[in-house]
């Protein structure tokens, strides 16, 4: 049976403001997208994440959304939407768009008809709930801080948003919020869009009930009836099947929970193709044992319908450079994050800038952040009584900034991403695409070779684990297809290993990576270097 296309593919993700800026406003948009496909298609890019470029007041970076079938005047036209669609699919990229079902802004014209009177037809298109004693319905705390309801004093009553303020929930129990969602879905899918990143998705409300979260020992409240609630994998799998009216759309979504008993419940038959692995991806601090453990966890809990996903970064945390990496080892280190992320079991996700190792942003001024989780950090800190050094500190370390600055693509004053000085500032400008071509050890060439490798080679993208194995600091798993077979080792030591592979190895194993394929004999152990990864064929 040929595998579904997004089961082959590797994707990437564009947070859209940041990658290239067409029109030289300072601010990335879809005409700058387009001038780089010609780039990923270089990369061997097959699948691309656009994060959202609807109409919105940007409040969370266009995660609040105030028209759904418009494009936001910042990132282009229609037109250039469509175009984008053409040129991508012309060179056999396909575009999965960011969509947001969870919220809208409370700009949205949907909003402000149900905030106008409390008998308007569009007031249970959002969850409103009656003071209890002059105070919030229940304890429930927003995902940015602070209390997950705002009062409304022109009709007395409190609407629910669980992030921002500016973010009202949708009501998803009332059937003309569906109807107007799956209008949304077919919106796009006629555009041409090839499947969808959906938000928040395990966010939908559908048990109506609102009892108080209860606090851990630390104090901080524990989400137990905001989110996962109950009837919310049929209301999954109804938007699931309305995208599937059209042919092989890839549906992954973004499921808040680092805990792989929750993950697992939304992929499958029916359901989401895939789900974001937060379980591995979102590690803060690196550890050999947890990445395995995490890797065995998910091919011992995975059904066969159901396939993980492989990402370290995106436009929500730290870049695993910056989070992973150990001095003077970060390229090393991101090297072969590279190679495990394009060799082993998996969906992979280059988050932009990743394949030339940018590092974290950090804001020395608050007026320079953009983030709203950023900023309500800093002005909760500064309540609370913390210096401006404090308050700035907690600020980068909580806000969003740091992973979305401009995408470095030469030594320019702006780095290439504009004319015009950006909407944010730049990282560290020694890192960029130009520099990086040229160099045939770099980071760049470092993904450009595995991505071949991993379409040459089919039990690289379609294999499973024959074996799967962590010792003494090193990974290794043969993934095997058909009558191909093939061994990676992964040296996560700060020190040279001699890896005796004999149990594995076969006359005619061939080394492919790193270097020049050549024969290797079964009784010659494999020497890798500190933080190497090497690639072969048994």
């Amino acid at each position: 049976m040929s595998l579904p296309w997004w089961k082959k593919a590797v994707f990437y993700e564009i947070y859209v403001p940041s990658f290239c800026d067409g029109n030289n406003d300072g601010i990335g948009d879809i005409q700058g997208i387009i001038s780089k496909l010609d780039y990923l298609r270089e990369l061997g890019i097959d699948g691309i994440w656009l994060t959202p470029f609807y109409r919105s007041p940007k409040v969370d970076n266009g995660y609040d959304i105030s028209d759904y079938f418009a494009v936001d005047r910042d990132y282009g036209t229609m037109a250039d939407f469509e175009r984008l669609i053409a040129e991508a699919h012309r060179r056999g990229i396909r575009v999965i768009a960011d969509l947001v079902l969870n919220h809208t802004s409370t700009s949205h014209p949907w909003f402000q008809e149900a905030r106008s009177a409390k008998d308007h037809p569009k007031r249970d298109w959002y969850i409103w709930k009656d003071p209890a004693g002059g105070a919030p319905p229940n304890n429930w705390e927003s995902f940015f801080g602070g209390s997950a309801w705002e009062y409304d004093e022109k009709t007395g009553q409190y609407y629910y948003h669980a992030f921002s303020k500016n973010q009202a929930d949708l009501n998803w129990t009332n059937p003309e919020v569906k109807k107007a969602m799956f209008a949304v879905i077919d919106f796009w899918q006629a555009k041409g869009v090839d499947g969808f990143r959906f938000d928040v998705i395990n966010f939908l409300k559908t048990s109506g009930k609102f009892p108080d979260n209860p606090y851990d020992e630390k104090g901080e409240q524990i989400h137990r009836f905001d989110k996962d609630q109950e009837g919310i994998l049929e209301t999954v799998r109804e938007i699931c099947a309305e995208c599937r009216r059209r042919p092989e759309p890839f549906l992954v979504g973004e499921v808040g929970s680092e805990d792989l008993q929750i993950l697992k419940r939304y992929s499958g038959k029916g359901l989401l193709d895939a789900v974001f692995n937060f379980n591995l991806g979102s590690m803060e601090k690196f550890s050999v044992k947890r990445i395995f453990a995490e890797l065995k966890r998910m091919e011992e809990e995975y059904t066969d319908e159901q396939t993980p996903t492989l990402f370290f970064s995106s436009h929500d945390m730290s870049r695993h450079i910056s989070r992973f990496g150990r001095p003077p080892h970060e390229v090393e280190t991101a090297k072969l994050i590279a190679t495990l992320m394009l060799t082993a079991r998996g969906i992979p996700f280059i988050y932009y800038g990743d394949e030339i190792g940018m590092r974290d942003l950090y804001l020395d001024d608050v007026k320079k952040m953009k983030d709203v989780q950023g900023i309500a950090a800093y002005e909760m800190a500064i309540a609370s009584g913390k210096t401006e050094g404090e308050a700035l500190k907690i600020a980068n370390e909580r806000g969003r900034d740091k992973s979305r600055s401009p995408m470095q693509w030469d030594g320019s004053e702006f780095a290439g991403f504009s004319d015009a000085s950006p909407w944010l500032p730049l990282s560290d400008q020694s890192v960029h695409v130009e520099g990086q071509r040229k160099d045939p050890d770099s980071l760049f060439n470092h993904y450009r070779r595995l991505i071949r490798l991993r379409k040459a080679f089919p039990a690289l993208h379609a294999g499973r684990y024959r074996v799967l194995r962590e010792r003494d600091g090193v990974i290794f798993y043969i993934r095997s297809h058909q009558e191909e077979k093939i061994l990676v080792v992964l040296n996560f030591n700060g020190r040279s290993v001699s890896f005796p592979a004999g149990d594995f190895l076969s006359e005619g194993s061939e080394w492919l990576f790193p270097g020049e394929r050549r024969r290797i004999r079964p009784d010659e152990p494999l020497k890798l270097a500190p933080f190497e990864g090497v690639i072969v064929k048994i």
